[in-house]
């Protein structure tokens, strides 16, 4: 097992449930229909990746490679960049505020998460076990 991955998808499991709690209940009088969808996107996606961190965790136990290290990393990374971006874009926007050309990191956050299930694969792929 590898603890960082399992630590770090069990609590940002729990904040993707607190997370979409306050979404469905609170933001919900703050924010357009259209905002509120951006939101739940980015908690949807903070969610499966928690739980991709779990599983690569619990994976690395069977498959101990460098590249499911790399992995988590990336998924946590990921989780900040595209799930990040999209809550700071419905938070800014409360205000009548913008990201503006910051907007550009929810996609490199997706990028991140591609690159993460790949090093995932390939690191299954090339263990030696």
């Amino acid at each position: 097992m590898y603890r960082q991955a399992l630590v770090s998808g069990a609590l940002l499991a729990a904040l993707a449930v607190i997370l979409g709690a306050f979404g469905a209940h609170a933001l919900k009088a703050l924010v357009t229909p259209e905002k509120l969808l951006v939101f739940e996107t980015g908690v949807r996606y903070h969610f499966y990746h928690s739980l991709a961190l779990l599983a690569t965790g619990s994976i690395y136990s069977h498959f101990p490679a460098k590249q499911l290290r790399l992995s988590t990393g990336l998924f946590i990374t990921g989780i900040a960049l595209f799930s990040g971006s999209l809550y700071a874009m419905v938070f800014v926007s409360i205000n009548g505020g913008s990201l503006g050309p910051l907007g550009i990191i929810t996609p490199i956050g997706g990028l991140f998460f591609i690159a993460a299930w790949i090093m995932l694969a390939l690191g299954i792929a090339g263990a030696k076990k």
